[in-house]
């Protein structure tokens, strides 16, 4: 006769939505920032794309505002191990941003600049074709300040620090260029499927 002990009930079936190591924060969002939030009046905001572009160019807050949007719906995944599905980003894909810029030919990386001096860097496939925004309201309303309001560099598919806060430049360079947290440990892509979280991994 089997035998069953009291109160189990049996394996518990993992989510498959989330990556290896990484647990639902539910209705939380996490606030995470290496540095003191900046006041970015949007009547001042700009965002640049430079680099190895045939064009350089700045948007204002109404520039950026006038171009095509876009929008994205699902989750996001931060390094420290919490996922947060269910959300929906609007905003500008990077992919119009470039091509009002002209990426050169010798182009292969963007390295990422926030309004406070924060930088990442990101291979120029991980920013193109739908796969990245500048993203300016999350589910309905602007973005919050903490969470990098007034917008943000927007990369769903990577580990959440990817995703600069505050962002006011993306350039365009060669060669790869390791940002703030990739100088201090952190891997150099970032892939939340692949578990990328420290150098090494």
């Amino acid at each position: 006769m089997a035998k069953f002990t009291r109160g189990f009930t049996g394996r518990r079936e993992r989510d498959e939505r989330l990556p290896p190591g990484q647990y639902d924060t539910g209705a939380d969002w996490p606030v995470l920032t290496a540095e003191v939030t900046p006041d970015l009046p949007t009547d001042t905001w700009t965002c640049r794309v430079a680099g190895l572009v045939e064009r350089p160019t700045t948007w204002t807050w109404d520039e950026i505002h006038a171009l095509p949007t876009s929008t994205y719906e699902g989750p996001i995944h931060c390094v420290t191990t919490w996922s947060k599905f269910g959300m929906r980003w609007t905003g500008v894909s990077v992919d119009e941003l470039l091509a009002s810029a002209g990426p050169l030919p010798t182009a292969a990386h963007v390295l990422v600049t926030s309004h406070t001096g924060y930088t990442t860097n990101l291979p120029l496939a991980d920013v193109v074709d739908g796969k990245a925004w500048v993203a300016w309201e999350v589910d309905g309303a602007p973005l919050p300040t903490e969470h990098g309001g007034p917008a943000r560099l927007f990369v769903p598919h990577l580990y959440f620090w990817k995703s600069a806060k505050w962002v006011s430049e993306l350039r365009l360079i060669e060669h790869d260029e390791p940002g703030f947290w990739e100088r201090n440990g952190y891997h150099d892509r970032g892939d939340p499927w692949l578990e990328q979280r420290y150098q090494g991994d």
